[in-house]
């Protein structure tokens, strides 16, 4: 564990031929047979078929989407409207949205993503959060925002230890 806290800036900039092999491979996914939703299945908080995990079904229709009509340029490009920056913290390396609010006394505020989710949730709070007076509020209302990406998702890397439970990334 090194004790690096350099604030690096960040941008997204996945190379075309990344997202090409990735098309290709979810073009060349050999899919699993699964068993049948049975009768006797016992009732609980998933639909029947979901006994056994996620049913093949609803795993291609989501290939498809991504295989297809999922546009990652477009998402690229609202992710990289935003003031991005990674910095290691306890060795893990994180990466975090830091959004200034005009105002200047804004109060600092972090929003951290759920499981399994993404800095994503949080694109639409932005602009209300940073800068209420922009969207209808009052600017007594503002924050200064840092939205990190949870250890092992998004752009923050692999986790490199244990223990990294939502008690550790709060």
């Amino acid at each position: 564990m090194t004790n690096d806290s350099t604030i690096a800036p960040f941008r997204i900039d996945v190379p075309q031929a990344d997202l090409d092999d990735l098309q290709q491979r979810l073009a060349w996914t050999r899919w699993a047979e699964e068993l049948p939703a049975g009768e006797s299945a016992p009732a609980g908080p998933v639909p029947p078929g979901w006994e056994y995990g996620v049913p093949v079904g609803y795993v291609k229709q989501l290939v498809e989407r991504w295989r297809t009509s999922y546009d990652w340029r477009a998402w690229e490009a609202k992710l990289n409207a935003y003031p991005q920056f990674t910095t290691e913290i306890d060795g893990q390396n994180i990466h975090f949205l830091h959004v200034r609010s005009p105002e200047p006394d804004a109060t600092p505020l972090i929003l951290t993503h759920g499981w399994p989710t993404s800095v994503v949730e949080w694109l639409d709070v932005i602009g209300p959060l940073t800068d209420p007076q922009g969207h209808g509020g009052d600017p007594a209302g503002a924050f200064h925002l840092v939205i990190p990406s949870v250890p092992g998702f998004g752009f923050s890397g692999p986790t490199r230890e244990r223990g990294w439970d939502r008690y550790r990334v709060a």
